[in-house]
């Protein structure tokens, strides 16, 4: 089994920061990618942020220039660095990796619970 567990969520004020963390564990043999997704109420989960093995990044572009994706491979770990945040943020944000059970195998995504992120005066 693999488990992806997000944390780092909370309240703050409109230009204010916070850092997501996620982490995936259980039967990992390599992960070819991890990302943020968000989720607002009565809206469809959208796409925030992603990076590959190699450091590639993608951002949304209501968010380019204030966020920032970074992951550590050795703990299967990735953050997301939230800056100049906006009431428009609030949501619930989502973290997923693609994950490699063995050698040559195929790829599976998993998905954490989510993270509620309000940001509000």
């Amino acid at each position: 089994q693999v488990q992806v567990v997000e944390s780092g969520g909370g309240l703050v004020q409109p230009g204010g920061s916070l850092r997501l963390s996620c982490a995936a564990s259980g039967s990992i043999y390599s992960i070819n990618g991890m990302g943020w997704y968000r989720q607002a109420p009565g809206k469809v989960r959208e796409l925030v942020a992603t990076i590959t093995t190699g450091e590639t990044t993608n951002y949304a572009e209501p968010v380019k220039g204030r966020f920032t994706i970074s992951r550590d491979g050795a703990k299967n770990t990735v953050y997301l660095q939230m800056n100049s945040l906006k009431p428009e943020d609030t949501a619930v944000y989502y973290c997923n990796a693609d994950v490699v059970k063995y050698y040559s195998g195929p790829t599976f995504r998993y998905w954490g619970q989510g993270t509620q992120v309000t940001v509000s005066s």
